[in-house]
């Protein structure tokens, strides 16, 4: 009786007569008659035509329910991504520490939910977890600035230049020894890398220690794999065994912070001078696998998948948005724009705002408009200010690089200055650790301090602590492009051997000198 009472239902649900039904089906009226009152069953070919016209299961219309779709729907709702195995850079609920320091250093009104973060950020990884995380999210995204919050950090690009001191007016640079300058800028950039790349991660109370029993301290020099020897690595919390070292390489390994220079330049081969922020949010979908980006990088690359566009993609679910991931992708802006910070700040801008909003997109306007500056002049402290002058002074980016220039200019030591960026920033929290001021502060005060030399400055750079190989690469970058080649001597160029491993699809290893002569073309197209 199941298979009439399913015929008689789903006839009168479409309100057809039994005679409408049968010429639907090119059957007679009394064979529907038989069919609804059970004393007989229609041939399978005529089952089938019924079920796919009235777009129902064959369990639903012969059975009267259907199980199978139950079934099916109890499956899918089950379904659930196996959450221990979704990095912690993809999983917002993870991050909700982060999340709840970096909006209440944004000036959001969100304090009174502290106690809810930590709570939720202590659940184990799972749907509940994430289900906080969603709501978590909601109250950040709807957060007003609390009241008396002091700074003023526009994310979009007018209102940030509304907010800038410097001239429109570009610098002059000589041109005839451009080409040195542009040189030196890129293999500036591989070195400080290099030397921070081995020791990345590590924190001062290893760091510092290692340093002195393998007789770099003060740093001087690369670590190489033969140091290890000279000391214990038990005792320390550092994998230093895991590390590649100076000694050991034939060109500069793979490293998200020389993949990005090269990337960049490959964003202005496609797309032109004139490239925009969802030009660069493409290119990062072309060129290089998900694996390839960090924190604020990764979860924009899967904001992108996902749909969202810049500048949305650096602002849902991205408790990274002012770590330095942005403060590392702009030297190449710099290199085009020799003498013109405000461009090559521009520039920088459309590339950060894909992934950071506010100081995360100043720390790449500020490297990016040093390295144009630094063109133009080998005053150390110019080349600071002329990038200052290219991000609000109401910002807390502006505020904290001014303190360590107002500390090198009133005589505070070397070693005070740098503990001031300790004390302010803890090297023991990742946010503090990846945060784009910290390690902004770090570049200018090795800049400084180190008196316009190449190796002193980087050392300096990588032996503070923090972001490492990203801070000796910047400030390799921008003295390689104020001293140019002669700046940087064999022993610290010998290694590199004029080339760039990368990870970057179709590209793979490139040399410094190509990496040159195509940035001297997209200079020329200016």
């Amino acid at each position: 009786m199941e298979f009439g009472s399913s015929i008689c239902r789903i006839r009168n649900e479409a309100k057809l007569t039994q005679a409408q039904f049968a010429e639907l089906f090119d059957v007679s009226q009394q064979a529907v008659q038989k069919w609804e009152n059970g004393t007989s069953v229609p041939d399978m070919d005529k089952v089938i035509k019924i079920a796919k016209y009235f777009d129902i299961s064959l369990d639903a219309l012969i059975m009267g329910n259907d199980n199978r779709i139950v079934e099916e729907m109890n499956k899918a709702e089950a379904l659930k991504p196996q959450y221990q195995n979704i990095h912690d850079w993809e999983f917002y609920s993870s991050n909700l520490k982060t999340e709840y320091e970096q909006s209440v250093e944004e000036g959001l009104d969100i304090e009174s939910y502290k106690d809810i973060f930590n709570s939720v950020s202590r659940l184990p990884k799972g749907e509940i977890k994430k289900r906080f995380g969603d709501i978590l999210f909601d109250v950040v995204a709807s957060a007003k600035i609390r009241e008396g919050y002091p700074y003023i950090e526009p994310s979009e690009l007018e209102q940030i230049q509304m907010m800038r001191r410097g001239a429109d007016q570009p610098l002059a640079y000589d041109a005839s020894g451009l080409r040195d300058k542009i040189y030196g800028a890129w293999l500036g950039r591989v070195c400080g890398c290099m030397l921070g790349k081995s020791v990345e991660g590590v924190r001062t109370n290893d760091l510092i220690p290692f340093l002195k029993e393998t007789d770099n301290y003060p740093m001087s020099r690369y670590i190489y794999r033969s140091d290890l020897q000279k000391t214990d690595l038990t005792k320390f919390k550092f994998n230093f065994a895991s590390r590649i070292y100076a000694d050991e390489i034939d060109g500069m390994p793979v490293d998200d912070d020389t993949n990005y220079v090269v990337l960049a330049q490959k964003i202005v081969e496609r797309y032109g001078r004139d490239f925009s922020p969802y030009n660069v949010s493409k290119a990062w979908l072309t060129y290089q696998s998900k694996d390839a980006y960090c924190t604020a990088e990764r979860v924009a690359f899967c904001n992108f998948v996902k749909g969202y566009v810049p500048p949305q993609s650096a602002i849902y679910k991205n408790p990274y948005r002012e770590w330095i991931g942005a403060q590392i992708r702009g030297d190449y802006f710099g290199y085009i724009n020799p003498g013109n910070p405000k461009l090559a700040a521009e520039m920088a801008w459309r590339d950060a705002s894909i992934s950071h909003i506010k100081n995360g997109i100043y720390g790449e306007m500020f490297a990016s408009a040093m390295i144009a500056v630094a063109a133009s002049t080998d005053d150390v402290e110019q080349i600071i200010l002329g990038g200052l002058a290219e991000i609000p002074h109401t910002s807390r980016l502006y505020e904290d690089v001014t303190s360590v220039i107002n500390a090198y200019k009133n005589g505070i030591s070397q070693s005070a200055c740098f503990e001031m960026i300790h004390e302010k920033y803890d090297e023991y929290s990742a946010h503090g650790w990846c945060h784009t001021i910290s390690n902004a502060m770090i570049v200018a005060a090795s800049l400084l301090y180190g008196e316009g030399d190449y190796g002193k400055s980087v050392c300096m750079a990588v032996e503070t602590g923090f972001d490492t190989d990203c801070n000796g690469a910047t400030v390799g970058s921008i003295l390689g492009m104020a001293k140019g080649m002669s700046a940087i001597s064999e022993y610290w160029s010998g290694p590199i051997n004029n080339k760039i491993h990368t990870s970057i699809f179709g590209v793979g290893t490139v040399s410094i000198s190509d990496c040159v002569d195509k940035t001297m073309l997209h200079i020329e197209k200016n």
